[in-house]
């Protein structure tokens, strides 16, 4: 009996320091950590490396660099814990971006996971992001439902803006050349069938009618297509001054080639992601000039610039022309959220969305119903730099050179 009496006290013992223990759990926790656990999946190898391995992970590598050189992420209390980076290659495949997210969420429960490139893998994860809790910092997601996901998915934050937002720019330059006398208002079209594809298109479409624009061609191809000599060959007798390609990377590079190679001369000639890679410029030289896509910056922009010079001397290369910059101020967001308010991602969430941040992008960088709006939608390769020419009136804008100059020969 006695013995019966002293087990059941050491239970209710072991019972009341667990219960404290666990009380006081948070506390102890964060007194006791030593860094941050930030996860992240990007495409390493396959298709989308080449995306990806300009636009997202030398951004994740010199934000972490500069975080950790500086001391660490500084919390509410002052104190700086350095990043502990866990990352997985997603290979190019949706299907292992869902398990590589899944998989740092419930297995190496780090504290924030940082997005994958391109937007139909931002789609693909977006719910295990709501789900665990996690804010989604989608840089590199163009979509027009981002209205819609921001009310599925509350810590869901689109910073690339919708393809309405683009096509409607391009419409009104073509537009606008073409009242001015410089080009016919035809258009010949081609975009990629992917997520990214899909929204620019549907978006084009009524916002080219709406216009006045004639699209007398309009084609969609799979994904990884390398041959474009059918699609050129039927698009230049057409009658069009204008070709417009929403593509990837490997078909942007593609299609400037064949283009050349086959003496295509649009007076506008519009390409996808990829056109305002670095090497874009370096691969073509003088041919690059005019030469349109999305995105764009301002030259006289002295926080860019230098963001720009820190990115290139840090990781060897430089920064594209469109998304480079918005991944770095996103990470500058997530960085000074949590020192606002700790490691709580609930409230991370909430000062993301409802606070302003000093950034490479502007000092006063915030979102508007978690979606970032002040964006180059149109942007002109120009002696050497791709300039944001659309919207004309925001400040810094330069004004579009038209008509594009022909392949210059080698």
């Amino acid at each position: 009996m006695k013995n019966l009496l002293r087990r059941q006290i050491l239970r209710t013992m072991a019972l009341a320091v667990s219960t404290l223990a666990f009380g006081f759990g948070g506390v102890a926790s964060a007194q006791e950590r030593t860094s941050v656990k930030i996860g992240y999946a990007v495409s390493k190898t396959g298709p989308n490396a080449g995306g990806a391995g300009i636009t997202t992970i030398p951004n994740y590598e010199l934000w972490v660099k500069d975080v950790n050189d500086a001391g660490g992420l500084e919390m509410p209390d002052g104190k700086k814990l350095p990043i502990e980076v866990v990352e997985y290659d997603d290979r190019s495949s949706s299907e292992e971006v869902v398990r590589a997210v899944e998989r740092l969420a419930a297995q190496d429960e780090v504290d924030f996971i940082l997005p994958p490139w391109s937007t139909g893998f931002n789609l693909a994860v977006a719910p295990l992001f709501d789900r665990y809790g996690y804010p989604q910092l989608a840089v590199s997601s163009v979509t027009d439902k981002a209205p819609d996901f921001v009310k599925r998915w509350k810590k869901s934050f689109w910073m690339l803006g919708g393809g309405h937002d683009y096509a409607e720019a391009l419409a009104k330059v073509i537009a606008d050349a073409s009242k001015a006398g410089t080009i016919n208002n035809k258009v010949s079209m081609i975009s990629v069938a992917d997520g990214f594809g899909i929204d620019l298109v549907t978006a084009a479409r009524p916002a080219f009618e709406e216009a006045g624009i004639e699209v007398v061609y309009d084609k969609t191809y799979p994904a990884g297509t390398t041959d474009f000599s059918p699609i050129l060959n039927e698009v230049m007798s057409n009658g069009a001054d204008t070709f417009v390609a929403f593509s990837y990377p490997p078909e942007t590079f593609a299609l400037t080639q064949q283009a050349q190679v086959a003496d295509f001369n649009p007076k506008i000639l519009y390409l996808g992601v990829g056109t305002g890679f670095p090497i874009f410029a370096k691969n073509n030289g003088a041919n690059a000039e005019g030469i349109m896509s999305l995105g764009g910056v301002d030259p006289r922009n002295e926080a860019n610039n230098a963001y720009r010079k820190r990115h290139e001397e840090v990781t060897g290369k430089a920064p594209d022309y469109w998304g480079s910059v918005i991944t770095y101020a996103s990470l500058q967001m997530l960085q000074e959220a949590i020192k606002r308010k700790g490691l709580d991602r609930d409230a991370v969430s909430e000062e993301l969305s409802t606070g302003t941040f000093k950034t490479v992008l502007s000092d006063e960088t915030k979102f508007e119903d978690n979606q970032l709006r002040q964006l180059w939608w149109t942007g002109q390769w120009q002696n050497g730099v791709f300039v944001g020419i659309a919207p004309e009136d925001r400040p810094g804008a330069s004004k579009a050179t038209l008509p594009r100059q022909a392949w210059k020969k080698n």
